[in-house]
């Protein structure tokens, strides 16, 4: 995706998914396309359960160590929240947002995408490592 390269004078990490450039909060889409895909993190914020809030907090550490090698760039749309839609690249040119989901630490969204981290769980974290009740 070609969009507008930002400079952030700040860059910090909020969550997996989210940035916050220069005092605004923006969404980083991946390889996804405004509005059509992107990817998705765990909560750190209302998680379901402890689990979700531990895999939620390393993906904000993977983001968080991704950001100095990282551009950013503006798609010019909004999510459903006003955030700005932005594209993170790393220096190899891949995606943050896959980097995630290759780590285990992200999965793909798409419009009709329901968080539910539970089921996620057992297939790809170490067993015991599940929202109890799940």
């Amino acid at each position: 995706m070609i969009g507008t390269l930002l400079v952030c004078a700040t860059l910090l990490a909020v969550d997996g998914d989210t940035i916050k450039c220069n005092g605004v909060n923006m969404r980083d889409m991946g390889d996804g396309k405004p509005l059509v895909s992107g990817y998705d993190t765990p909560e750190i914020n209302k998680p379901k359960c402890q689990e979700e809030l531990g895999l939620g907090r390393a993906a904000t550490a993977a983001m968080r160590e991704m950001l100095p090698l990282a551009s950013v760039d503006a798609s010019g749309r909004r999510d459903r929240y006003g955030r700005p839609l932005v594209s993170m690249r790393l220096q190899d040119g891949r995606s943050v947002g896959s980097v995630l989901i290759d780590e285990g630490l992200a999965r793909r969204w798409s419009p009709n995408y329901r968080a539910d981290w539970r089921p996620w769980h057992a297939n790809t974290i170490p067993r015991g490592f599940r929202c109890a009740g799940a």
